[in-house]
């Protein structure tokens, strides 16, 4: 069982930046591949960003391709995502999931098996 636990969102003006954090108990936190996920009010639940385990190799949505960055310290069991350049129609919660170790992260939502409570992001135009 993994507990999830993410922290560090907040209230920001567009073209501002966050750090997303996710601080997970258990001590095999670096056998898991970690992804960060987003739901806005009134849409589903979308893909943001992914590290593999060993923080290798990673994936991202398109719509935060470089303006995002997912990265992971497994000695401190935390995976983090930095937000540059945030639009105020990314404004959502903002989730970490853990998923089954694999070469490279998986997008869907619904195979990602531990899920924090998750941070509300809000962006103000």
């Amino acid at each position: 069982q993994v507990q999830l636990v993410e922290s560090g969102g907040g209230l920001v003006q567009a073209g501002g930046s966050l750090r997303l954090s996710c601080v997970a108990s258990g001590p095999i936190f670096s056998m898991y591949n970690m992804g960060w996920f987003r739901q806005a009010i009134g849409k589903e639940r979308e893909f943001v960003a992914g590290i593999t385990r060993r923080g290798d190799r990673t994936a991202y949505a398109e719509s935060v391709k470089g303006r995002f960055t997912i990265s992971r310290d497994n000695a401190k069991n935390t995976v983090y995502l930095q937000m540059n350049s945030l639009k105020p129609e990314e404004t959502a919660v903002y989730y970490c999931a853990a998923d089954m170790a694999t070469a490279t992260p998986r997008t869907q939502t619904d195979i990602y098996k531990y899920w924090g409570q998750g941070t509300q992001v809000t962006v103000s135009s």
